[in-house]
């Protein structure tokens, strides 16, 4: 059995109810202190937009002094309102205080709104300097001790050395840390899992951030 598409809210009744009363009251103030025809019905919508114009800037901008200030006091116009009209001020012979505050809510409203519509903060946050670049492997080149050349060490040396066979040749170029080379096959297993095909000098180069003569002595250990 479907549902009905309309259900009574027992707290949207509420709301209704209670607004109903709120805006009736600062109606009956207003029209006391000699706001009488469309003035007096204008009091009670300019206190209710005010109050509801200042909690969605609560809502949606967080906390500030200013919201909770105009907040405030129109909460304290509808609430006095309410209070002023259950007998507590004599209504047919009203105070000045009264009369003075209610002719001058309109421009204090106005100023209240203007200010919640307009005070929108414009300090943008302090931007997060980037972290510093990695610096480059530098490659540690390796000194050699210089060879005897006198002709009786060479021939020496040409007698003691046994005939072995041809070792591979390394790879040219600076020697690579092998911390450099595993991240080096992570990124080329990653490459060819996303391409199927082998990744090229250039790309590891470019995701490396390392020198071209380094990239292609990388290149080649991973082959």
């Amino acid at each position: 059995m479907a549902r009905p598409a309309f259900r009574v809210d027992a707290v949207l009744v509420q709301a209704v109810i209670a607004g109903a009363l709120s805006f009736a009251h600062l109606h009956d103030l207003a029209a006391a202190a000699g706001q009488d025809g469309w003035k007096a019905w204008a009091y009670p919508i300019s206190v209710d937009l005010l109050l509801v114009a200042a909690w969605r800037r609560l809502r949606s901008e967080g906390p500030s002094r200013l919201a909770w200030c105009w907040f405030l006091i129109a909460l304290f116009a509808s609430l006095g309102a309410n209070v002023a009209t259950a007998g507590f001020l004599d209504l047919a012979h009203p105070p000045a205080w009264l009369r003075f505050g209610i002719a001058g809510w309109p421009a204090l409203a106005f100023l209240g709104g203007t200010l919640l519509a307009h005070s929108h903060s414009n300090e943008a946050p302090d931007p997060v300097p980037p972290a510093p670049a990695a610096p480059e492997p530098t490659p540690e080149v390796e000194r050699e001790a210089t060879p005897d050349l006198r002709p009786e060490s060479v021939a020496a040396a040409a007698e003691n050395i046994p005939e072995l066979a041809p070792a591979p040749v390394a790879p040219a170029g600076p020697p690579v840390p092998a911390a450099l080379v595993d991240h080096a096959r992570k990124l080329a297993d990653d490459h060819h899992a996303r391409t199927g095909a082998r990744i090229d000098t250039d790309t590891l180069r470019a995701r490396l951030g390392v020198p071209p003569q380094l990239a292609e002595t990388i290149a080649a250990q991973l082959a």
